[in-house]
């Protein structure tokens, strides 16, 4: 028998709790999601890790024994960052009437005009060049100079210098000529080279020991010696570790926002009033 004080009472409804929401299929599919894409994330980062450190760095001092140029790069081919600044020899003969000047060239701190050849090297299948700075001038009427009485003598033999990356292409400065150069560029100085058909070119320069007559050496110090930790890819590998924990965050985060949702919709249709109101 029923009693009067219960009939016609509906039977209370209690929310659900957070662990049930989560316990639901929807939702440990979309924990599966997640650490699915933790995964990849935690991937990723050992992998940025697994680069950050340089397990076979170049010994102490490599760049300043003397290399065969042939050995350190090829024709076209960039200089990879553990090369820049390594000394190399290379034998041929520059080639008349390419002595180019190039301005805002500074040795010591002091600025000045570099003047640059093309070096054509012996001994190579094809016709192969490299853009060789020979040395430096104070001032334009110096270096003009120079070009000049290395264009009419002409020289030929085996070359040390450091191989440095190339500095790419400028745009003239205002009022300055269209063949005006301030920027050390194998590829600028090509446009003005002669006897280039079929001609292979090095990407990076060499700076040429010991100097030319009426020019100064140019102050090439040897490179630093860096660490052989990429701290760059270590940051990296710390930002794929937090993207992996914010993947479980966020389903944590949209599942409680489905649970609150849900509490607030129960409280609503039963009247009730949510605790602390």
């Amino acid at each position: 028998m029923t009693s009067a004080g219960s009939m016609g009472t509906a039977p209370l409804a209690f929310p659900p709790t957070l662990r049930e929401v989560m316990l639901r299929p929807w939702w440990l599919g979309m924990l599966a999601v997640a650490l699915i894409v933790a995964a990849v994330f935690a991937w990723l980062g050992q992998w940025q890790l697994g680069n950050a450190i340089d397990t076979d760095p170049p010994p102490p001092g490599a760049t300043e024994q003397v290399r065969p140029l042939a050995e350190v790069v090829g024709p076209g081919e960039y200089l990879s960052e553990p090369l820049v600044g390594q000394r190399v020899e290379v034998e041929g003969a520059f080639v008349a009437d390419d002595f180019l000047v190039v301005s805002s060239r500074y040795n010591d701190g002091v600025e000045g005009f570099w003047v640059t050849g093309q070096l054509r090297l012996a001994d190579t299948e094809t016709p192969t060049s490299i853009a060789v700075a020979v040395g430096w001038a104070r001032d334009r009427a110096s270096a003009d100079e120079s070009a000049e009485a290395l264009n009419a003598a002409g020289m030929g033999g085996t070359f040390t210098g450091r191989i440095i990356s190339d500095e790419g292409p400028s745009l003239p400065r205002a009022g300055d000529a269209i063949t005006e150069m301030t920027r050390m560029s194998p590829a600028a100085l090509l446009g003005q080279w002669h006897d280039i058909e079929g001609l292979d070119v090095y990407r990076p320069y060499l700076v040429l020991e010991g100097g030319m007559p009426l020019l100064d050496e140019i102050v090439a110090d040897p490179p630093e010696e860096g660490s052989n930790v990429n701290w760059l890819n270590i940051f990296y590998a710390v930002e794929w570790a937090i993207f992996a924990g914010f993947a479980f965050y966020m389903w944590y985060r949209l599942a409680k926002d489905a649970w609150e949702k849900e509490v607030e919709a129960l409280e609503g249709a039963t009247g009730a009033t949510p605790p602390g109101d």
